[in-house]
């Protein structure tokens, strides 16, 4: 079992395939997409079976909230970016996360959604790290 990983819990293989950790937060390990077309993020509630938010229980879900409200934050504050995007949709996925993407005017597919547009293009390892450590830093 990884260091501050659940009981039980197991990341969707897919997931673990399509990101990289980047630190453990009180409920959720956040991760980031292998995909440097955009700032992306993901949250991953640490709760085995769960694949919708009102599954969590009261205090999970505040505690998703805060979350994803501080990851937003660090991530404007890394990225300067016009808008943050967060949604969880899990129709690929079942698995409960939620995904925190900045986005710019004139990146790719602006204004429209960035899923299914195009083809992912894996960040440089380099880059990935380094985009990792900026958001641990803003944390």
């Amino acid at each position: 079992m990884l260091k501050g990983q659940k009981r039980g819990f197991e990341l969707d293989k897919v997931l673990h395939a399509d990101s990289m950790p980047v630190m453990w937060l009180g409920l959720c390990e956040l991760r980031v997409m292998d995909d440097c077309r955009w700032p992306w993020l993901l949250l991953v509630p640490q709760r085995p079976g769960v694949e919708e938010m009102h599954e969590l229980t009261p205090l999970d879900q505040t505690m998703l909230t805060f979350e994803s409200t501080m990851v937003a934050q660090a991530l404007k504050q890394v990225t300067g970016c016009t808008k943050i995007n967060i949604g969880a949709l899990g129709n690929m996925v079942r698995q409960l996360h939620v995904h925190v993407i900045a986005r710019s005017e004139g990146d790719p597919n602006w204004p429209g959604p960035v899923w299914g547009h195009g083809v992912r293009r894996p960040y440089r390892r380099e880059d990935i790290h380094q985009f990792a450590e900026a958001v641990r830093q803003a944390m």
